[in-house]
């Protein structure tokens, strides 16, 4: 591996655990906040939530096009696959938070199941054990914020 992309792949890494600072001080704020600011934090957190579920079936979207390319036909899979994480947040955001938080913590974990199936045969694999603390991650923080609303 060239250094570069050694390089590439810590910056990469730094900006996925960053990316869990929002869930996790979310998540700890609506413990700590008067109820009255609860339902701003709590949508604060199902919104930034549901982005990173649609970030997560992109994911597929760039997945299909390169194999697309590399094949010669597209992988239906991956895209069908890729709009169902969008889908199901939208739904999420539009529940009260004790419901919409814990469906978005079932959609991370759903994901990642996806994406274990899907990340080796894409060679996407080393990137499977970050992928797995990032969810483990967000689905607590969502969940720990939908208990305390």
């Amino acid at each position: 591996m060239s250094a570069h992309a050694d390089q590439t792949r810590k910056q990469v890494k730094l900006l996925a655990y960053a990316g869990l600072l929002p869930f996790m001080g979310l998540s700890v704020l609506l413990w700590l906040v008067d109820p009255d600011l609860h339902p701003f934090v709590a949508l604060a957190l199902a919104g930034y939530g549901a982005s990173i579920v649609s970030f997560l079936g992109g994911i597929h979207w760039g997945i299909g096009f390169r194999n697309a390319s590399r094949m010669h036909n597209a992988p239906l899979f991956n895209f069908g696959w890729g709009v169902v994480p969008s889908l199901l947040a939208w739904i999420a955001i539009t529940m009260p938070a004790y419901a919409g938080l814990p469906l978005l913590a079932l959609i991370l974990g759903l994901c990642y199941a996806v994406d274990r199936k899907t990340y080796p045969e894409a060679g996407l694999e080393e990137w499977l054990p970050m992928r797995l603390h990032l969810t483990v991650v967000a689905a607590i923080s969502c969940l720990m914020g939908a208990a305390a609303t």
